[in-house]
């Protein structure tokens, strides 16, 4: 199961530019799909597609897409995905709680990431939200699946060793790990 929503960053010229997500609903990965100031039904509808392009290059299979009644989710976007075999379950009007996950995740990009980062422009905000997005499903541990993250490691990290950090977005994260001694 998949969700999917927008949500909107204002710039520095104030200039509004909408970012669609889609978020894996068992595991969590989030899938930070574009970023455009004018959200129409051509450049969402790709967007469609250039999703279920990547989930089939990772072997990625889901039955369902959730989303709300925006009208930036045109009738060709819901085709894209129903010719892949997904049913779009649509959320009841003015219900943000059918969509909770995708909701999360908003505010945890906003608390941990752009309430501390002036976006500039589009260019500055996919950079912005690629980096966050890496972190967030490689190296970010979730309480709710027992301290995994989305996207497992191959290797299992040493149980012993010195503790380091690397910082995540010019150092607004600090990420701690253990590194091999």
């Amino acid at each position: 199961m998949i969700a999917c929503d927008f949500f909107t960053v204002e710039t520095v010229l104030l200039r509004t530019i909408y970012v669609l997500f889609f978020i894996e609903i068992g595991t969590q990965r989030v899938h930070v799909d574009g970023c455009t100031s004018d959200p129409d039904s051509a450049w969402v509808t790709q967007q469609a597609r250039n999703l279920t392009w990547d989930l089939h290059e990772q072997n990625t299979d889901f039955r369902y897409l959730i989303h709300d009644r925006d009208s930036k989710f045109a009738k060709s976007f819901d085709q894209v995905f129903e010719a892949e075999g997904c049913e779009v379950v649509l959320t009841p009007l003015r219900a943000p709680d059918a969509i909770s996950h995708a909701e999360r995740w908003v505010r945890t990009v906003r608390t941990e990431c752009l309430d501390h980062i002036l976006i500039f422009n589009q260019k500055h905000l996919v950079s912005v939200l690629r980096e966050f997005e890496a972190y967030y499903n490689e190296r970010r541990p979730h309480q709710g699946s027992e301290q995994r993250t989305p996207i497992m490691p191959v290797s299992s990290s040493p149980s012993d060793g010195p503790v380091r950090c690397r910082d995540v977005l010019g150092g607004i994260i600090h990420d701690y790990y253990r590194h091999a001694a």
